[in-house]
């Protein structure tokens, strides 16, 4: 099994969402803590960000150019790199304590994105989906954090993860209506062995998680058995993409901002690792408002 490499040696506070735009060969990721959306060019690795003043949850690529962001406020575009934001709508106005959270679009170009509630004394997150045409749909509430959004190939299967539970999802998804429905357990983790956050669906249909406070990466069959595990030198790695030419450079984006003592056992936290695997991801959908 090759070697789990530093990619960008960077002390994120929160790195998540990474997403591989295959025409530019740029991993794109954000920093959410930090309200930064970054260009990774793997190739000279430089980096670059945009900064926002707030945070930014996840976002899409567009068909048309520039990026659909999930936001602490809402639903915005750009139309290319540091241009001006257009808001689009926001589904949790008045909800002060949400922000948006993971997301991902489908082969007809939604937007799915989730949202987190951070006191977690109820479930107060939930998952949307944005239409190309600005249509804001509600599809699952009663979440904690909402996580790990992936579409299966065949668009048949729609996941997610609702961290605190330890469990991953799973729903049937109807890709014409774009409709979720008859939900239940993929996989349920034992607690304290790390936690679903962010996750992909690679070419053969197989779910990669990775799991924060786990340390480690795992690829789960669609019939919910874990198949392999990939250990991560941070102990909260975030969320995972396909990358390189071949979509077998697995991306990996992590947590700095961890106790101290977590950081002594762990220093390269906060950066963006990446491995080589045997089976290639899938490429990502672009937004198509």
């Amino acid at each position: 099994m090759s070697q789990v490499e530093v990619a960008l040696k960077i002390k994120a506070s929160l790195g998540e969402c990474p997403r591989w735009d295959e025409q530019e060969q740029l991993l794109y990721w954000l920093d959410i803590n930090a309200g930064q959306l970054h260009c990774l060019d793997p190739a000279t690795g430089e980096d670059r960000f945009l900064q926002f003043d707030e945070e930014i949850g996840c976002f899409a690529l567009r068909e048309k150019g520039g990026f659909v962001l999930a936001m602490r406020t809402g639903l915005y575009t750009i139309d290319g790199w540091n241009t001006q934001r257009t808001f689009i709508a926001d589904p949790e106005q008045g909800m002060e304590k949400n922000r948006f959270n993971d997301g991902r679009c489908d082969d007809k170009g939604r937007l799915f994105a989730g949202s987190v509630y951070p006191p977690k004394d109820y479930g107060g997150a939930s998952i949307y989906s944005l239409s190309a045409e600005g249509e804001v749909k509600c599809w699952v509430k009663d979440l904690l954090t909402a996580n790990g959004i992936a579409f299966s190939p065949d668009n048949k299967t729609f996941y997610y993860a609702d961290t605190p539970s330890h469990a991953i999802t799973r729903c049937d998804y109807d890709l014409d209506s774009g409709e979720v429905s008859n939900c239940s357990v993929l996989h349920q983790f034992e607690h304290g062995c790390g936690r679903p956050d962010g996750a992909a669906v690679d070419s053969e249909g197989y779910y990669w998680s990775a799991l924060y406070e786990g340390g480690r990466i795992v690829r789960v069959s669609p019939q919910g058995e874990i198949v392999q595990e990939i250990a991560v030198p941070a102990k909260c790695p975030t969320m995972i993409a396909f990358g390189g030419e071949d979509l077998k450079t697995l991306y990996i984006t992590s947590v700095g901002g961890r106790p101290d003592e977590e950081l002594l056992a762990y220093p390269d936290s906060g950066a963006v690792f990446s491995v080589r695997v045997e089976v290639a991801g899938r490429i990502e959908n672009r937004f198509a408002g």
